[in-house]
């Protein structure tokens, strides 16, 4: 007999003494040990203090250095947290300095073009379970920050034709463009961004947009399909 059987045999035991039991059980079970502040803050710093460690230990020795061994080129301090990133395709990257990049990301590179590339500039933060969907190129200047859920979209992966795309059919390559994102732009949340885009510099889009067509620099961009709600003020480079 199962423990989840002898529960349920106790709790729906005609006799009441077995379902007193099965309650007194579930009494104790849920009884949690007394302990006092100071034993319960010195244990949450040794716990903090291992899992920090061993995260650390895993992230420098193991999987930055996975990430690293497929990428064509990378530059100085790369911070990669949470994981290795996965990878498909024939797909070339190259990394700048200074970037963050969420091990929770996706890399495609479409498998019918010629030698797509993913270029990255310094100082970019790519954000939890952003996925690239790269056709040809797609490009992250300096400064670009991605949140979380961000979807570049290069390239479907399926004709647009029912029965073709039923057949197995890849997509065609007038479907197939680049995007550029272009240095300091910001992403929100789940944002989407269609092939054949172009994001200004500076240029805001809202959470959850569908940037469908180009975006002028220094604006905030909203909606589905995204419309510039807001000019921002040019800032002077140093």
């Amino acid at each position: 007999m199962s423990v989840a059987t002898f529960k349920l045999w106790l709790q729906k035991h005609p006799d009441p003494r077995f379902r007193q039991l099965f309650q007194l059980l579930k009494q104790l079970r849920s009884q949690g040990i007394p302990t006092p502040q100071w034993y319960n803050m010195v244990i949450r710093f040794l716990y903090l203090s291992v899992t920090t460690l061993y995260s650390t230990m895993l992230r420098l020795l193991i999987h930055t250095p996975v990430f690293k061994g497929r990428l064509a080129s990378f530059g100085k301090r790369l911070y990669l947290y949470g994981g290795v990133p996965y990878i498909a395709g024939p797909l070339t990257i190259s990394i700048g300095d200074d970037c963050r990049i969420s091990g929770q990301t996706t890399f495609t590179g479409r498998v019918q073009s010629s030698e797509p590339r993913l270029e990255i500039g310094n100082n970019v933060d790519v954000g939890w379970q952003n996925t690239f969907a790269i056709g040809q190129r797609i490009v992250l200047e300096d400064n670009v920050r991605l949140a979380g859920g961000v979807f570049l979209f290069g390239y479907s992966g399926h004709a647009l034709d029912a029965a073709e795309r039923a057949a197995g059919a890849p997509d065609s390559d007038d479907d197939v463009g680049d995007i550029i994102i272009k240095r300091d732009a910001w992403l929100g949340t789940n944002v989407t961004v269609c092939p054949n885009v172009t994001i200004g510099q500076g240029t805001i889009v809202g959470t959850a947009s569908v940037v469908t067509h180009d975006l002028p620099d220094f604006v905030v961009a909203v909606g589905n399909p995204a419309r510039v709600v807001r000019h921002l003020k040019e800032q002077k480079n140093a």
